[in-house]
């Protein structure tokens, strides 16, 4: 962009953070959403100004279709569909929350947020894992008898058994494990929204043993581990879960995969084991059942096995 640009979108004078955009947008977001937004945030304020302002110093409200066309065209050349996606409806919403705060008019508005979404291609993300790859994983950190070992274990139980979110499975606290039920309480998931699950008999088991070497005393349940192996009662962070889950994949020798993969894989082998998708909805903690029937992963043998139970006369 053109040192005249940059200079003219750049904030001269600190806006109160109760009149700021950007600042007031990320308050309506979940702590875990929170620093991904920011990011991407500062990233297209850097775009506009050439690296001279961040989301704070960014003037929003002067923001016209010229800039958020260029912005698309910049995201567009070099992230995915889903990803210049979702950063242009982080910029679609400060926009709106500038045009609440009368810092922009309602004809500005209008011409700024008028972009098409890019278009994403209709191939399905991720992969399930089938049950020997599960096996494996679990076989790698059966096989490590230290507390890394156990931690690791119970880790991929709940991910697995109750198809949680990264940022809900370092949320939980001792006292959101019930081992009678398998019950575990994900407060504030994505959207802020409560919601209960429950572990298979053979997951509480696993996590049961992580907590006989971790101690039930409160603090988080998936907890750090030093080099020597002390337990330290504070909270993982997702990017360490992924870390873990690649170190432990590479172990077992398995094909890459996510933790969201794994989410992926509960669904799936909840839908064919039967359970109703408004019940598999719930319980992956989505917001439609359109969203859920996008984790399905179970191909065309699913397909091929549905028409079975079709009858046709035969000669």
């Amino acid at each position: 962009m053109s040192s005249t640009t940059s200079v003219s979108l750049v904030l001269t004078v600190p806006l109160a953070l109760t009149e700021h955009p950007a600042a007031v947008y990320l308050n309506t977001l979940s702590p875990g959403s929170q620093e991904t937004i920011r990011q991407s945030l500062n990233y297209v304020a850097g775009l506009l100004t050439d690296g001279k302002a961040d989301y704070l110093t960014l003037n929003w409200a002067e923001l016209r279709y010229k800039h958020t066309a260029a912005v698309r065209a910049a995201l567009a050349k070099k992230y995915s569909p889903a990803t210049t996606n979702k950063i242009l409806s982080a910029v679609r919403r400060v926009l709106k929350e500038a045009l609440r705060l009368d810092l922009i008019s309602p004809v500005d508005y209008s011409k700024a947020v008028d972009l098409e979404s890019v278009k994403v291609r209709k191939t399905l993300r991720g992969r399930a894992l089938s049950q020997d790859e599960i096996n494996k994983l679990m076989s790698v950190c059966f096989s490590d008898p230290t507390p890394g070992g156990y931690r690791d274990a119970a880790m991929v139980a709940v991910l697995r058994g109750a198809g949680l979110r990264r940022s809900e499975a370092v949320k939980l606290n001792v006292k959101d494990f019930d081992p009678e039920t398998g019950e575990l309480k994900i407060l504030e998931g994505k959207g802020r929204v409560d919601r209960v699950v429950y572990l298979p008999e053979t997951a509480i088991a696993i996590v049961q043993q992580w907590l006989d070497i971790r101690g039930t005393s409160p603090g988080a349940l998936l907890c750090k581990i030093s080099k020597s192996g002390r337990v330290i009662r504070e909270k993982l962070t997702p990017q360490a879960i992924a870390f873990l889950l690649k170190r432990r994949g590479n172990e077992a020798g398995l094909e890459p995969f996510s933790a969201h993969d794994l989410r992926r894989t509960f669904v799936s082998d909840l839908l064919d084991s039967g359970a109703d998708i408004v019940t598999v909805q719930q319980l992956a903690g989505h917001s439609s059942i359109t969203q859920t029937s996008r984790y399905d992963r179970r191909g065309d043998e699913k397909k091929r096995k549905a028409v079975q139970s079709l009858h046709i006369p035969i000669r």
